[in-house]
């Protein structure tokens, strides 16, 4: 067959799948080239030869081994590629902290970020002697990159569904200023929106002056300083009532703190401390104190698999072992992967604080941690 403008494909699209919005075929031809649409000119693609589909591995000469740590087990692997070839109905529960934008994640931007210089990534100065961790910001990102996420993450949740067993949940950590459009893929795959988890906790987003323009407008903020931190929650739909399900497939609810107390969407939570940032210096380390509560929480009867698919140092996981739980962490980069090997057996001897000394813990405005 030969190359096809973007329009025609748009309509063969849509004549398959009902009404799909041309800017989100674009962003998949882009997102997925070379991989799996060639271009051949301006606003034309030729899908390439079907027996080179879906190859997001990273090279064989990076690629490892899994690392197994207690019942936790780390794969180098590309999360599209792997959730298509998992076994279907297989796990219980995600809990997961993706790329928020997909371009921070970039191999351009990685590399920026690690020397420290330019790109998406805002490196805040040092205070009081401490170096803060850096920040993305999603306020540069373009109307085509948004798109992109939206392109992302309905595949991801096409690819993620049949790997579920009925009534498992997802977590997904999220941002203020893209949540909206994560949430709105995953529901278009068939996922049930169960609401949100608030992480409160400060953080250096927002809440600065006009960019060189600060003593012109001292009292006035661009945008609200982020106090919060949403965390998106969804539910493979139900084989029956909850009730069934939990008998069948062991899931369908949030386990409970305590039989008297239900699991809130509200977390208190403080920044990752320095002490498990130097364990694990990963720039979107959240802490095992509000990670250890999700995690918990996942599998309703304490039975199952927890994946989480964007893995980055296996903060999940080493959270997952903490509370007795099975986990699976896929990471695609393979500085991230070697750092997860290391960081998963430290963290698991964390101490993490309790949610009661949490809420009498002031909010540390100068810390930028996540």
């Amino acid at each position: 067959m030969g190359p096809l403008h973007v329009t025609e494909i748009w309509k063969r699209v849509s004549a398959l799948t009902g009404p799909v919005a041309r800017s989100s075929v674009q962003s998949c031809l882009s997102l997925n080239t070379p991989d799996v649409f060639r271009r051949d000119g301006r606003g034309l693609y030729r899908r390439v030869a079907k027996d080179r589909l879906l190859r997001f591995r990273p090279p064989e000469d990076t690629r490892r081994d899994p690392f197994r740590h207690g019942r936790a087990t780390l794969f180098h692997a590309e999360a599209l590629q792997w959730l298509e070839e998992r076994e279907p109905r297989s796990i219980q529960a995600v809990v997961t902290d993706p790329p928020y934008g997909l371009h921070e994640y970039s191999a351009a931007q990685q590399k920026k970020l690690r020397s420290g210089r330019g790109g998406v990534w805002r490196i805040p100065p040092s205070f009081d002697g401490h170096q803060r961790s850096p920040v993305p910001r999603f306020t540069t990102l373009n109307r085509g990159q948004l798109a992109q996420i939206d392109t992302f993450f309905h595949e991801w949740g096409r690819r993620l569904r049949p790997c579920l067993v009925p009534g498992a949940h997802v977590f997904l950590a999220s941002s203020p200023l893209l949540s909206y459009i994560v949430a709105g893929a995953l529901a278009r795959t068939g996922l049930e929106r169960r609401g949100e988890i608030i992480r409160l906790t400060s953080t250096l987003r927002g809440g600065d002056r006009p960019k060189g323009a600060h003593r012109e407008f001292p009292e006035v903020s661009v945008m609200p300083r982020s106090m919060w931190e949403p965390w998106l929650l969804f539910r493979e739909p139900l084989e029956g009532r909850v009730q069934d399900n939990l008998r069948t497939w062991r899931t369908g609810g949030l386990r409970r703190p305590s039989a008297p107390k239900p699991f809130g969407d509200v977390i208190v939570s403080a920044p990752t401390r320095a002490a498990e940032r130097a364990l694990a210096p990963h720039p979107s380390l959240k802490p095992q104190a509000f990670l250890r509560q999700v995690v918990r929480a996942s599998l309703p009867l304490g039975e199952g698999t927890v994946l989480d698919p964007f893995a980055g140092s296996g903060s999940t996981l080493a959270a997952a072992e903490v509370v007795g739980y099975q986990s699976i962490g896929l990471e695609n980069d393979p500085e991230y992967f070697t750092m997860a090997c290391d960081a998963i057996p430290r963290l698991t001897g964390v101490a993490a604080p309790s949610p009661r000394s949490l809420l009498r813990m002031p909010s540390p405005d100068a810390s930028g941690s996540r």
